[in-house]
This record gives C-alpha cells, sequence and structure tokens, in this order.
C-alpha cells in the first residue's frame, strides 16, 4: 500500500507540470506548422513575390499592346503597322518575297 501511496502522491504534483508541458507544445507546434503557422507564411510571402514579378511581366505586355492599338487608332495611323497587320490577317504577300510562319 505504501507503493501506491507513494504514486498517487507524486502524481498530483507532476500531472499539473506534464498537463501544462502538453499545451505548451501544442501551441508551440501550431504556430510553427498550423495553417496560419511561420512555415505557411513563408510560403505566402515567396508566392507573394512571384505573383509581383507576373504583375510586372503583365503590365509591361499590355503597355506594349496598349502602344501599339494607340498606333492604329484612326487619328494617329501608322502606315507601317497598317500594313504588317493587314498582311497578317489578309494573308497577303509581295511579289519574290519569302514568308516563314512561327508558331506563337
Amino acid at each position: 500500500m505504501s507503493l501506491f501511496r507513494e504514486i498517487h502522491k507524486r502524481s498530483r504534483l507532476v500531472i499539473p507540470q506534464v498537463l501544462g508541458a502538453s499545451i505548451v507544445a501544442y501551441f508551440a507546434y501550431h504556430t510553427i506548422e498550423g495553417e496560419r503557422g511561420i512555415w505557411a507564411w513563408i510560403h505566402l510571402r515567396q508566392d507573394l513575390s512571384e505573383k509581383q514579378i507576373e504583375l510586372q511581366v503583365t503590365q509591361q505586355e499590355r503597355s506594349s499592346l496598349e502602344s501599339r492599338v494607340a498606333l492604329l487608332r484612326p487619328d494617329n495611323l501608322d502606315p507601317d503597322l497598317l500594313e504588317e497587320r493587314a498582311r497578317e490577317v489578309l494573308n497577303y504577300g509581295r511579289e519574290n518575297e519569302y514568308v516563314i510562319l512561327q508558331k506563337r
């Protein structure tokens, strides 16, 4: 009986400490690995930087297209660009001219 009493007496001292350590370990784990933890935050930052680069590329492409469209407006018509577009759309070419088609 004395062994049982000793275990019961010491368990009253150890159980709150083990329970407290378990709670701290639980929250520490989810702080690092959780859905909104440190690793998720790092991955979101990397995704954000990739998307910002993609946004810059898309904005450059858009500005390039806007400048080409501006050259096709009636008030500011560029004859060279008009000829280029007409050849491409109508599939025309000049005599003694070689046409090399590329896939886009």
